[in-house]
């Protein structure tokens, strides 16, 4: 699967949500929810995240920034 850029994705190796920032050689380049580093992953373990996953990476960022731990 070659999710398209802006897409929300779990990938599955990690369980790490993030966002397609792009596609460089045979990896799909995913940046978690909120910012940071990026990551490589193979898109075979990638899969489209549900609703629910969505929410729950917005909340844990939100939270995660009322404590200070984030910009």
């Amino acid at each position: 699967m070659k999710p398209p850029v802006g897409a929300y994705v779990v990938d599955t190796r990690s369980g790490r949500i993030g966002i397609v920032m792009g596609h460089e050689g045979p990896y799909v380049q995913l940046r978690p929810y909120g910012g940071g580093r990026e990551w490589d992953a193979d898109p075979g373990a990638v899969r489209h995240a549900t609703p629910a996953e969505r929410l729950r990476a917005a909340t844990a960022y939100a939270n995660a920034r009322s404590r200070g731990e984030v910009p």
